[in-house]
């Protein structure tokens, strides 16, 4: 099998697996890092997304040989201490019912963010779009990216 080198929450990490292995898998059970969820296995829910380079991608439908060499950053590395702008909001305005999903709205709401810190309320609602939440939660998910919004500016 082929070794693939990517550098995972800032630290340089070499897996030995096949070349279709989607990055989820190599995540959570190569890397333990359990914090970005399966949900759809199809790219359509959000729950396994994860920043490659910066951007919000779903893991469960990028294979290594397609993330060989690059950054990535899982919830785990968000932050060191749960302190990102977006974690204290969700915390603040106490999103997560579930919070199966959480992990994946708040990987795509930090990388908007960083791309459009002072987004319009449309904006913000076209850049979560994609994410499902199963219990709703989709009021207090918007209204948290609003907040985070305040505190990144």
């Amino acid at each position: 099998m082929p070794l693939y080198s990517i550098t995972v929450n800032g630290k340089l990490k070499n897996v030995e697996v096949s070349s279709d292995t989607p990055l989820l898998w190599v995540l959570r059970d190569h890397l333990e890092l359990v914090g970005t969820k399966f949900g759809c296995g199809i790219a359509q829910c959000g729950a396994c997304t994860v920043h490659l380079e910066g951007n919000a991608v779903r893991s469960c439908s990028l294979t290594m040989d397609a993330v060989d060499g690059k950054s990535i950053t899982t919830i785990e590395g968000l932050s060191e201490n749960g302190t990102h702008p977006v974690q204290e909001a969700w915390k603040e305005l106490d999103v997560p019912q579930c919070g199966y999903c959480q992990a994946g709205q708040i990987m795509t709401a930090s990388a908007f963010l960083d791309k459009n810190p002072k987004p319009s309320e449309s904006e913000i609602k076209a850049a979560m779009h994609g994410n499902i939440c199963r219990c709703a939660a989709y009021t207090r998910i918007f209204k948290a990216v609003e907040l985070a919004a305040t505190k990144i500016s």
